[in-house]
């Protein structure tokens, strides 16, 4: 289990049942693995699924997916603020401004699935640049201390558990 691997110390409890749906542990190889999957899975969603919502106010698959491409970029941002020990505390996110501002509706999902792409290859570069001392580093994000490997873990669980609610609630 990865949260074995990691200290405590490493991130806010809030992240476990993500850090524990990471889909490896290595990171690299969990995000490539993702990448994959998540082309794969999304690209066999039916159209008439693509802006369903199964309930009134809940996300459609569109916009759970925007959701999981600005999250990876949020989290990857603060990756690299504090894999180059940049001390400044980092802001949270507001998640449901993100998705009413992000304008699925006029996408496809196609679109969404490259943009999903472009992200996932630009952080599997991020992270393959990183050594061993650079995966332990810790900052501040959203007032609690966090590990750029805590967050490698955390985008992948991220989407693994969206994806999951996808299966379970709108197929």
């Amino acid at each position: 289990m990865i949260t074995n691997s990691l200290n405590q110390s490493e991130y806010n409890s809030y992240y476990k049942n993500y850090i524990n749906n990471a889909s490896d542990d290595v990171i690299v190889k969990g995000l490539k693995k993702n990448l994959d999957a998540v082309v794969s899975f999304y690209s066999s969603i039916p159209q008439e699924k693509h802006d369903y919502a199964y309930a009134e106010g809940k996300w459609t698959v569109k916009d759970i997916l925007l959701h999981i491409i600005d999250t990876e970029r949020v989290f990857v941002y603060r990756t690299m603020r504090i894999a180059r020990q940049d001390k400044t505390p980092l802001a949270g996110f507001e998640q449901d401004d993100y998705v009413i501002n992000g304008n699925t509706k006029a996408r496809s999902l196609d679109s969404l699935i490259e943009e999903y792409k472009a992200v996932r290859y630009a952080t599997i570069v991020l992270y393959n640049s990183f050594d061993s001392n650079t995966l332990k580093q810790i900052g501040e994000a959203s007032g609690s201390p966090i590990s750029v490997r805590a967050l490698g873990y955390i985008i992948t669980g991220h989407e693994n558990h969206h994806n999951q609610v996808i299966k379970e609630r709108y197929l």
